[in-house]
């Protein structure tokens, strides 16, 4: 049976204090609650202070540039669909330079989890203005202060999101049975996660979080309701959700990629469909000549 201690990795070179070390204790949680080994979870991660929490774990890891861990943990999913695939990164990394993919996975619906470290700035290159920085929030870069924020969970939702959720770093049970119910669905599950900087925002701590943090699951809210969703994405400053925000069913892109090779009629791939247990890319047979027929079409 998986422990815990099967996820211990390398030692954190966090600041103490910061809200990073409440993710990673979260998302091992949920790892070992779901009875995932070690070797059936990919980590996939960009650049910044949340690009190096896997890591910090033990198991399949896979760090690529900044921005763009979403379309390698994709890629990860559709050719080894057996894989607990987990995309990681910062409010920078996944919303800033990752922007375009995040958009695109969320629309795509692909069957991937993507945990955002939210800490509203750019920590890893010492304190400037990200994305989700509140409005007026002073930096090197913003001397004026920053502008409006991006609201990523409107984005999500608007965009066609099937699961939206939000955590908080300060309560780390909390945001397991997030993880946990964000890896259970089948579809693309952001969870953006409100982590305190101790180093470079000294505005959202963990006590302005813990003033303000109210669990959608203790009111009679819908989360089926995806107008009332916009409604809970826009509430921010003197209350502020966590939970989850929206969650529908739809079909996720691999399962509609099957779909669409089934109906163009390529039987053996239709037969080996992700629901009727495909056999994945990676255990397929290698054979060469196939690499040798493409080329000659294309040289």
């Amino acid at each position: 049976m998986v422990k815990l201690a099967d996820y211990s990795g390398g030692r954190p070179a966090w600041c103490p204090g910061c809200g990073n070390f409440g993710i990673l204790n979260a998302l091992k949680k949920a790892l070992v609650d779901l009875g995932l080994e070690p070797h059936e979870v990919l980590l996939v991660s960009g650049i910044g202070q949340a690009g190096k929490l896997p890591h910090y774990t033990r198991g399949n890891v896979l760090n690529v540039l900044h921005g763009r861990a979403l379309p390698a943990a994709a890629g990860a999913k559709m050719a080894n669909p057996g894989l607990t695939v987990i995309a990681v990164g910062g409010d920078g990394d996944g919303y800033g330079e990752g922007g375009n993919h995040f958009l695109h996975a969320v629309r795509r619906n692909h069957n991937i989890t993507y945990l955002v470290h939210n800490n509203q700035v750019y920590a890893l290159t010492k304190g400037q203005a990200s994305p989700t920085s509140d409005k007026g929030f002073v930096t090197r870069t913003t001397p004026q202060g920053a502008p409006a924020p991006l609201n990523s969970l409107a984005v999500a939702v608007a965009a066609g999101g099937t699961f939206v959720a939000r955590g908080f770093a300060g309560d780390p049970d909390h945001l397991a049975s997030l993880i946990k119910r964000g890896i259970q669905h089948r579809g693309f599950s952001l969870i953006d996660i409100l982590q305190p900087c101790v180093s470079f925002n000294h505005r959202n701590t963990h006590a302005w979080y813990r003033e303000r943090v109210y669990k959608l699951e203790e009111t009679d809210y819908n989360a089926a309701d995806r107008m009332a969703a916009i409604g809970r994405c826009e509430e921010w400053g003197d209350r502020i959700p966590i939970g989850i925000v929206y969650q529908q069913d739809r079909p996720a892109f691999e399962d509609e990629v099957d779909a669409a090779t089934a109906a163009a009629g390529d039987a053996a791939t239709a037969a080996s469909s992700s629901a009727a247990g495909r056999k994945s890319l990676v255990k397929e047979t290698i054979d060469p000549r196939r690499v040798e027929a493409l080329l000659d079409e294309f040289i």
